[in-house]
């Protein structure tokens, strides 16, 4: 008997005393804040809790609360409050006599525990400063290898006119004479039928040149459609890179499709030449229109939100696959180096090498016609340029010899040359590895830092590397202008709605999908327009003039579409009733609570047929107020429904995880997570459930100890707005996606500091990614080893 009580005991105790970065290693922890009493009454408490320990805890935790391996072999660590270690004292410890350590003395135990090995700055959670290596993420080896491709040339900023730029010739020659009107035609779909477009131009010989660009919100395959009854070419990537060519029509083809891999924040050149023609036989009717497929999307026209009207330069888009990159500890790291990784970056840098042969040289040698090409002397430049650009730095006279020298003189074919020198320089770690080479120039390290944390690249802005070679980036100030340059560009705001996906956990390719019975209508051109809605709605968020992080659980508004209307009802009706398309709803303070609510996030945090309290009270728990949790000991399936028909879910759901070892955990994500059960499985907001009503009811013990009750989801997005909690986890994971390291490695203090700034700033998310650059940018310290090392978090909060 005495044997299966201790079992349940060093279960129970588990569940709180474990290590923190196995439970969730994304969030630094802080100090929980002394009780109030005077500073000798607490030192008085340490120094009793500290004999307490010795007494009854040191034989299964060791001196050090390292883990003694026959009783309890993992290290006193986490973030429980001192509250809860003293509930938990109290009810299990010692385990062969818990009554040993009660009252004063468990509090006392807890106040030592917590202060010897649960704060930040406990001896048992110092770590020795140095640099830690890491190599390019995939999503990092797209954007570097695509701005050396572009290197220098002038990028796009964020452009206000959408749609693209079109020339309508009487002719089928587009040239000057002929024209007759320009305009700007924000979508790509006309049915000219056998009238052309009008104003004085011949409907059987004319011709349309729409001219601009296509901006990728995220990195995937798009599949590009272009439905034409006439002759027509598309230019993709390069105003002269023929995308699709039906220049000779033949047969009664009319719909043409080709996929291609994007990167997100990338702007791509777009022309399409559309002709109609005089012939002999039956003219057809003059119609074209440009869809696309986007990544977790349905087939629509191209949005006019991502069609741009400028001159973008040419750009290089890597279509080799890449590995998924390690994320164990809640966000990407360039970590593993294996036969994947390597057999991938091969196949990167010879995809890459094959585009310098078509297009970089030949513009190479235009630029640089009038230069003596002695010893080939031309082609050395070239190569010199490239590597020295991949490199991030100047070339030395040794690496000149095996990077340039060495392959020109292998080889008289100037294209096999290219390829041998940037397969070995792509391939090299000082491209690979970008805290390999850092120079003592303080700008020139700032333009790397500043590069790959707000765009995952190397310096590739004609401004930035003008900056750099000109001490412009030496001081702190000028520094921050460039960042907050810096944060408007596409790149850094995709970048900004990938971190965004994370923290709200709907990245990757999870299908949604609800049981046909009870949600007949939930079907996949909704679930796009769900997903178009929370994309619209962040980014209004994030990009509007004062980009308010309150404004995820305070916003009544959300973005609609004629499906979402019909599907969720009058609190989703368009503001503007003579509106089209993707709108602005009505506000529904009420029932509508920023993204926190919002039926994309409510849909994925559900089970098919039922709502899931756990998946969300995990999600809250850990996501979006930074709490660990400890990984479930076995995944478990929720009781059916069917098997209890009168139980609401929440009756369920404590009927399943009411034994005494689940509430260790459960008691924290099931009070969250009971909060959003107005909302059902595909997050329609409801107010009972199996004729019952629903209790909604709720709370939250935070890291100073406090219990705070909800009533409901209102108070809760209320609570989540101002609380420490979650501020301080959103500026730790905004850090964390932006760096590829923790906070901590850029000084005990940083989190802190960040946090508190980001207050000050009214919750300005725009200011906290422009701080967070500037300090990773100026810091000149070692790095501190990333604190994660320890163990791998669970990141999954659909686990149960």
């Amino acid at each position: 008997m005495r044997r299966l009580e201790s079992l349940h005991h060093r279960v129970l105790r588990a569940a709180v005393l474990v290590l923190p970065f196995v439970l969730h290693p994304t969030v630094a922890l802080g100090d929980e804040p002394a009780p109030d009493r005077p500073v000798d009454a607490q030192a008085e408490l340490l120094a009793r809790g500290e004999v307490a320990y010795k007494n009854h805890c040191v034989r299964c935790h060791g001196e050090q609360g390292q883990g003694v391996e026959e009783f309890y072999p993992d290290a006193l660590a986490g973030d429980a409050t001192v509250g809860e270690l003293t509930d938990l004292i109290v009810e299990t410890m010692p385990e062969d006599d818990p009554q040993a350590c009660v009252g004063d003395d468990a509090s006392a135990v807890a106040a030592f525990i917590h202060k010897a090995f649960y704060s930040e700055n406990s001896p048992a959670r110092v770590t020795v400063p140095h640099a830690r290596l890491a190599r390019l993420t995939g999503t990092q080896l797209r954007q570097c290898l695509a701005d050396l491709y572009s290197y220098a040339d002038r990028q796009v900023g964020n452009v206000a006119d959408h749609g693209l730029q079109g020339n309508y010739y009487d002719g089928s020659a587009p040239n000057d004479e002929g024209k007759v009107l320009q305009r700007v035609d924000t979508l790509i779909d006309f049915d000219f039928g056998h009238n052309g477009p009008g104003l004085g131009i011949n409907p059987q010989n004319f011709c349309i040149r729409w001219r601009g660009a296509l901006l990728a919100d995220v990195t995937g395959s798009y599949e590009l459609i272009v439905r034409s009854t006439c002759s027509f070419m598309c230019y993709f990537g390069a105003d002269d890179r023929t995308f699709i060519d039906n220049h000779v029509q033949s047969g009664d083809q009319s719909e043409f499709r080709r996929s291609i891999v994007l990167t997100g924040g990338r702007v791509y050149p777009l022309r399409i030449d559309f002709i109609q023609r005089e012939r002999k036989t039956e003219q057809p009717p003059a119609r074209i229109s440009l869809s696309w497929r986007a990544p977790h999307g349905t087939e629509q026209l191209v949005p006019a939100r991502n069609l741009l009207t400028v001159d973008a330069p040419a750009t290089f888009t890597l279509q080799a696959a890449l590995p998924p990159d390690d994320r164990s500890y809640g966000y990407e790291r360039g970590i593993n180096v294996d036969r994947q990784w390597d057999e991938s970056t091969t196949a990167a840098a010879l995809e890459f090498a094959d585009a310098a042969v078509a297009d970089l040289w030949p513009q190479y040698q235009r630029q640089h016609r009038n230069d003596s090409d002695d010893n080939r002397a031309r082609l050395r430049g070239f190569l010199a340029e490239v590597a020295e650009r991949a490199f991030r730095g100047p070339l030395d006279d040794e690496s000149r010899k095996l990077y340039v020298d060495a392959q020109v003189d292998a080889t008289d074919d100037d294209a096999e040359a290219i390829r041998r020198s940037l397969l070995i320089s792509l391939k090299s770690p000082r491209f690979l590895y970008p805290a390999l080479g850092e120079t003592d120039n303080p700008s020139r390290r700032a333009a790397r830092r500043l590069a790959l944390t707000m765009f995952d690249s190397l310096p590739g802005d004609g401004w930035l590397i003008k900056l750099a070679a000109n001490k412009g980036l030496d001081e702190e100030d000028q520094v921050r202008a460039a960042a907050r340059r810096m944060v408007y560009d596409y790149r850094a705001r995709a970048k900004t709605r990938e971190f965004l996906y994370g923290w709200l956990y709907i990245d990757g390719d999870k299908e949604l999908s609800k049981d046909e019975e009870q949600y007949a209508d939930f079907d996949e051109p909704l679930v796009s327009d769900l997903r178009v809605s929370l994309d619209r709605q962040l980014d209004e968020i994030v990009w509007s003039d004062a980009s308010d992080y309150r404004q995820f659980f305070l916003a009544d508004w959300a973005y609609t579409t004629d499906l979402l209307n019909a599907f969720y009802g009058a609190s989703w009706a368009p503001a503007d009733a003579d509106g089209t398309g993707l709108q602005r709803s009505v506000s529904d303070p009420e029932h509508r609570h920023g993204v926190l609510t919002h039926p994309y996030l409510m849909s994925r945090l559900a089970h098919h047929d039922a709502t899931s309290p756990i998946h969300r009270g995990v999600f809250l728990t850990r996501y979006v107020l930074g709490r660990t949790l400890r990984p479930p000991q076995a995944a478990f399936a929720p009781l059916a429904p069917d098997l209890h028909p009168d139980l609401t879910t929440r009756q369920r759901v404590e009927l399943q995880t009411g034994e005494e070892s689940c509430q260790v955990c459960h008691g924290k994500i099931n009070s969250l997570g009971f909060t959003l059960e107005n909302y059902d499985a595909v997050g329609r907001y409801r107010e009972t459930e199996r004729e019952q009503t629903i209790d909604a009811t709720g709370g939250y013990t935070t890291r100073a100890d406090d219990r705070v009750t909800f009533a409901d989801a209102g108070e809760l997005a209320q609570y989540l707005a101002t609380s420490d909690d979650a501020q301080r986890a959103f500026v730790n994971r905004a850090f964390q996606h932006f760096t590829k390291q923790p906070p901590a490695a850029y000084g005990a203090e940083t989190l802190d500091r960040l946090t508190s700034a980001f207050q000050q700033h009214e919750c300005n998310i725009r200011e906290l990614l422009v701080e967070i650059a500037v300090t990773v940018a100026t810091y000149t310290a070692p790095i501190a080893r990333d604190s994660g090392d320890a163990a791998p978090a669970n990141e999954d909060p659909t686990a149960e």
